[in-house]
């Protein structure tokens, strides 16, 4: 037979028709995932409507041919755990504790090399499997006195010991962590790319670290633009998974020359620009390669905008509000941004683009996460995935063929820097008095204030977690009517609030969220964390 890719979707339909859900195509679909980083709700003008004053005319064309879902969360308010939780349809506060490594992008492992991914997954159904991007996942290094990698240690002539195709990739081109997290440099399937000998640095933090000679911030997008486009391109007679992980619009706010002075409200808006093109790249490689029609896209943020970035390149406190003040709101709605437990930090634009399934210029408000991505995509293709293999994940695929349907997620546990929260139906609890976030970059109420606010009107100290599960210690919104986060109700529904609390502490103790025997975490989890010893009179 000469057409390979008929083939073997004839293979895995005759071998495993069983397990295919009714209604989708024979073939099983190209997939790809594309995901920014640190873009707000309100950043894409199909999500942000009229307090959003960036053009995203890709981002919104996905919106017209495909679902908006309105209610989605990245489970996490920064990076790492939300990538942990998406890559493996497991809560990240579950996972041990991650191997030794060095500062920002020299940070070790967070996953066992024998996790199950999505890559894995992916494979499982003799997908090829791609990563473009930011990793942030961790890596062992090869170094040259053998001790844990850091600042002066890394021997770039030799290949990464661990890195994304020890979990199931069979291509990679990624950037160990953040744009402004040194090392700056690219590795190809463990390779690093360049000669390392430079020093450089960009202006939103001054981190100043070790770096290819080629490197500079400006073209990182582009390149990977230009990795997403050659790996389709090579992929169109096999179906594939691609993965690409946009390092924007996270600083350094950093445009190529062609969108600088680009958008209204400059050059944050610029960057949104550029990142939002970047995705046009993909859609527009999936149209030249002829496979735009049994493909299966998605575009989504690891989570909410940082309150720190802005007009100006340097990371500014709160930097943030003076987009407000011009009309742009990158939070959307919602209060709160990265870091914090409020809904500006969780709550992210997600689109999701399958012809032939996925009825065009849809919409959905049912809640969804990032984390669901591996039950989805594992029914999507008749997976065969155990439950132990995906704890926490749940399939929207009945969502993507009707909106309207009845979501079978009806709560999210979500992961703040220094405080969690909740999701059940419409209410959502947060197991701290204020932000969750330390506000070192504009977060409020702070840590430092709200505590001793809670234990003033508490009126003496706690002496156990017990005692914090109720008011003034607690928060309690119903979003269907507060969105914005507000009116704290804890205290009007004491009956409510010992319930969820009762309720999220299953799901940590379970070792899992979805049906089937308990599990177990690989460390001990708390509802309340990061309480200061003040609160207890310490």
């Amino acid at each position: 037979m000469r057409n390979p890719r008929l083939l073997l979707s004839l293979l895995i339909l005759f071998s495993c028709s069983s397990s295919v859900p009714r209604g989708l195509p024979a073939a099983p679909p190209n997939v790809v995932v594309v995901l920014a980083d640190d873009l707000g709700y309100g950043d894409v003008k199909s999500f942000g409507l009229d307090r959003c004053q960036i053009d995203t005319p890709h981002f919104d064309r996905l919106a017209r041919e495909g679902m908006r879902f309105t209610s989605a969360y990245a489970i996490a308010s920064v990076c790492v755990p939300s990538r942990m939780s998406l890559m493996t349809g497991r809560y990240a506060f579950r996972f041990g504790r991650p191997a030794a490594g060095g500062p920002w992008g020299f940070l070790g492992t967070r996953l066992k090399t024998d996790q199950f991914t999505l890559a894995r997954m992916f494979r499982s159904r003799g997908y090829r499997t791609g990563y473009v991007g930011k990793w942030h996942l961790g890596t062992l290094m090869t170094t040259t006195d053998g001790k844990v990698q850091g600042l002066k240690n890394v021997d770039y002539t030799r290949p990464l010991k661990t890195g994304a195709p020890q979990y199931g990739f069979d291509e990679s081109f990624i950037l160990p962590g953040s744009l402004d997290m040194y090392p700056y440099v690219f590795a190809r399937n463990n390779r690093w790319v360049g000669k390392v000998t430079a020093i450089k640095g960009w202006s939103a933090f001054g981190r100043m670290g070790p770096a290819a000679e080629d490197f500079e911030d400006v073209k990182v997008l582009t390149t990977f633009g230009d990795e997403a486009e050659t790996f389709i391109a090579s992929s169109s007679d096999n179906p594939f998974f691609l993965f690409v992980a946009l390092t924007a619009p996270h600083t350094p706010t950093s445009p190529t020359k062609k969108f600088e002075g680009k958008s209204r409200i400059g050059l944050y808006g610029d960057f949104v620009m550029n990142t939002d093109h970047t995705l046009g790249r993909v859609l527009a490689a999936l149209d030249r390669a002829g496979v735009a029609d049994n493909t299966l896209v998605i575009a989504a943020s690891d989570h909410g905008p940082a309150p720190y970035a802005g007009a100006r390149r340097v990371a500014t406190y709160l930097q943030i509000k003076e987009l407000e003040k011009q009309g742009h709101f990158a939070a959307g709605p919602f209060r709160g941004y990265k870091f914090s437990v409020y809904e500006g930090a969780f709550r992210v634009p997600f689109v999701v683009r399958w012809p032939g399934v996925v009825k065009p210029a849809t919409s959905c408000d049912q809640t969804i996460g990032l984390i669901d991505v591996m039950a989805t995509m594992g029914e999507v293709t008749g997976a065969d995935i155990t439950d132990a293999q995906r704890p926490d994940s749940i399939s929207f695929l009945p969502l993507l063929k009707n909106p309207r349907d009845k979501g079978a997620r009806g709560s999210i546990f979500l992961q703040g820097t220094h405080g969690n929260a909740y999701r059940n139906g419409n209410w959502k609890i947060t197991f701290c008095p204020g932000s969750g976030a330390m506000g070192k970059w504009g977060n409020t109420p702070i840590p430092a204030e709200a505590w001793p606010a809670a234990v003033k009107a508490y009126g003496k100290n706690p002496k156990s977690h017990r005692e914090l599960a109720q008011a003034p210690f607690v928060q309690l919104f119903n979003l269907a009517q507060d969105p914005g986060e507000t009116n704290n109700l804890a205290a009007k529904h004491p009956d409510r609030v010992t319930k969820m609390v009762a309720t999220a502490q299953a799901l940590i103790d379970q070792g899992r969220s979805t049906r089937g025997p308990a599990l177990k975490n690989d460390r001990k989890s708390v509802l309340f964390k990061s309480v200061p010893k003040s609160v207890w009179g310490k």
